[in-house]
């Protein structure tokens, strides 16, 4: 499968919450993206209020905004809502040869 319901910003911030002391070189290689894709979407993600960024020492330590991920949350609740009605309504596809996992 070439794609993912989640993006790779979704990756990248769920990496940060497990362990917000890891690299970028770290999360680059759990996501499977380059270092310099994982530093653009650190900053974005931080410009956006979902990471706070705290510097110890040399090393820089991000943290994920439960408060701003709340509000998007109530937010988008309805699409949410929509979609999970119409998933739920939907026939299910018959299984092709592709799909089948045996």
């Amino acid at each position: 499968m070439g794609w993912t319901f989640v993006t790779n910003y979704g990756r990248v911030l769920l990496a940060v919450a497990a362990d917000p002391t890891r690299t970028i070189r770290e999360i680059a290689a759990e996501v499977g993206i380059t270092e310099r894709a994982v530093h653009r979407i650190i900053v974005a993600l931080t410009n956006a209020g979902y990471l706070e960024r705290t510097r110890a020492g040399r090393r820089v330590h991000n943290r994920v905004n439960l408060h701003q991920l709340h509000v998007e949350s109530l937010e988008r609740a309805a699409a949410v809502r929509e979609l999970s009605v119409l998933l739920a309504a939907a026939e299910p596809l018959p299984q092709t040869r592709d799909d089948d996992p045996g």
